[in-house]
């Protein structure tokens, strides 16, 4: 039993439950805050796709969720502001002076709150780090506090967590697309990439030697280096350094909500005190770093500490036993990616960019206030807050931040634009509904109604060093088609 509790209690690893605790609750104060922000006019009680009405077939659904018999948006309202402020007092380390149960309620507390968000959210919610903050939310309530001593097997199952995100992703790329495999990718992506960032066109003008260099280094990242992330000390530090060095390059590189941090936060599992001192001797010890503890914890008369192991490890085994399908799908050829295998979302299956888009297309939408929708009639543009517009902007960063209709406005080229949502954003144009005019960076008719608006697309290139030396721009675009010819509100609505 000894010999069990000395490997049990992973002494050496307070840093990394420091940012694990710390770096998972501020994810989840983003996401809080990006959907109370955004969810009302998204999918409020009068949003494009009303919660509401989705609510009223949930029961056949399934899924876990405070809105699942009755959605409003002031309990949603409710819902966020619980979430900041637990979230909040996570980051500041309060729940983690008290019992080993505080923070394990805290977090369950975020789990619930955020996993009944993510459940009704339809397709505005339909993206892998949803489920990857959930089950990150969800392993780390049992590192415990400050109190006890970090539980390897947590530690381990979190390592686990970062292998299946980082190798998932890497198999997805190899079995997809031939540009990965010929190391061409990066000549598109940071061109075509969903969101691109403030240096995603220096990023896109690198040579293309680089760029098959980045994805050569993408592979060692994804396909090699997360074995290593199981190896004793220094090894796993090491290759969790490469973790993160990697996910800043593409932090740098563009935009893609709470992705890129997620990894970097949920890396630090495979750190130890002894290297964090090496590399960093000035952390102070006043804040618990490397403190270190007896291996003789638990006292034997100490049941409350009992009770603490005993819940870490049924966390462990259930955890480990829904392991069987993720694992199962690293190995299919038919590989699934971020796809979910149970409804409480936990032990996913993770992956991302399987094929790189060639080419930047680009929804442009437009109203006028003329009363007849020719041609030459005064069209004026809609501008979003993180897809391309005019062609002398320079994207900005919002990453950890998550703009949900600008995401979605990517894939309308993908897929089509005669989607409901859609088609709903365009009537609540024609009524200048303010709600849903917050969402974007400017309203040509400032809160005024359009009598028409319509839809075309145009495409969108990086210009070259030489290009924007000549005219300013960063951004050639060339105007393709209508889409959807100008459409406007019957007398009445």
């Amino acid at each position: 039993m000894d010999a069990f509790m000395t490997w049990f209690a992973a002494t050496d690893s307070e840093v990394a439950r420091w940012v694990l605790q710390r770096g998972v609750a501020a994810l989840f104060f983003v996401a809080f805050l990006s959907s109370l922000n955004q969810f009302p006019a998204l999918l409020g009680e009068h949003g494009l796709l009303p919660a509401s009405n989705y609510v009223a077939g949930f029961h056949r659904l399934r899924r876990p969720s405070l809105f699942r018999y009755r959605y409003s948006d002031r309990l949603f309202r409710w819902v966020c502001a619980v979430g900041l402020v637990v979230s909040g007092l996570l980051v500041l380390g309060v729940p983690q002076i008290g019992p080993w149960w505080v923070p394990l309620i805290a977090f369950g507390v975020l789990w619930g709150l955020y996993m009944s968000i993510v459940n009704v959210g339809q397709t505005f919610y339909g993206f892998g780090w949803e489920m990857l903050l959930l089950e990150a939310g969800f392993t780390v309530a049992f590192l415990g506090s400050d109190q006890v001593p970090p539980p390897r097997p947590i530690l381990i199952l979190l390592v686990w967590l970062v292998f299946r995100l980082e190798f998932g992703a890497g198999m997805i790329k190899i079995r997809g697309g031939s540009e990965w495999r010929n190391l061409t990718a990066l000549y598109y992506h940071h061109e075509t990439q969903p969101m691109p960032g403030p240096l995603s066109r220096q990023f896109h003008l690198l040579p293309k030697w680089m760029h098959r260099s980045e994805v050569v280094g993408n592979h060692v990242a994804q396909l090699v280096v997360p074995f290593l992330l199981f190896f004793p000390q220094p090894v796993g530090s090491v290759a969790a350094a490469v973790v993160v060095v990697t996910q800043l390059w593409l932090v740098l590189s563009g935009n893609f909500a709470w992705l890129n941090w997620s990894a970097i936060v949920l890396a630090f599992a495979a750190v130890g005190d002894s290297a964090v001192r090496w590399l960093l001797p000035f952390i102070p010890s006043a804040i618990g770093w490397g403190s270190g503890r007896t291996t003789a914890w638990p006292a034997s008369g100490d049941w409350v500490a009992w009770a603490w192991v005993a819940v870490v490890l049924a966390a462990s085994l259930l955890l480990l036993a829904l392991s069987w399908w993720p694992a199962k799908n690293l190995v299919s050829s038919n590989q699934l990616m971020n796809a979910a295998f149970n409804r409480w979302q936990l032990v996913n299956t993770y992956g991302a960019f399987g094929s790189v888009t060639r080419n930047r297309v680009e929804i442009v939408v437009e109203g006028t206030l003329d009363t007849v929708p020719a041609e030459d009639a005064e069209w004026r543009e809609y501008r979003f807050r993180g897809k391309p517009g005019e062609a002398n902007r320079i994207p900005r960063q919002w990453a950890p931040y998550h703009l949900r209709l600008d995401w979605l406005m990517w894939f309308l080229p993908l897929r089509t634009v005669h989607e409901d949502w859609f088609y709903e954003f365009l009537m609540k144009l024609l009524r200048a509904d303010p709600a849903t005019l917050r969402l974007l960076r400017e309203d040509p008719f400032h809160g005024q109604r359009p009598q028409w608006v319509r839809v075309r697309n145009a495409l969108y290139e990086f210009s070259s060093h030489a290009e924007f030396r000549e005219t300013g721009n960063r951004w050639i675009i060339t105007p393709l088609r209508v889409l959807i010819r100008p459409i406007g509100l019957r007398d009445g609505d």
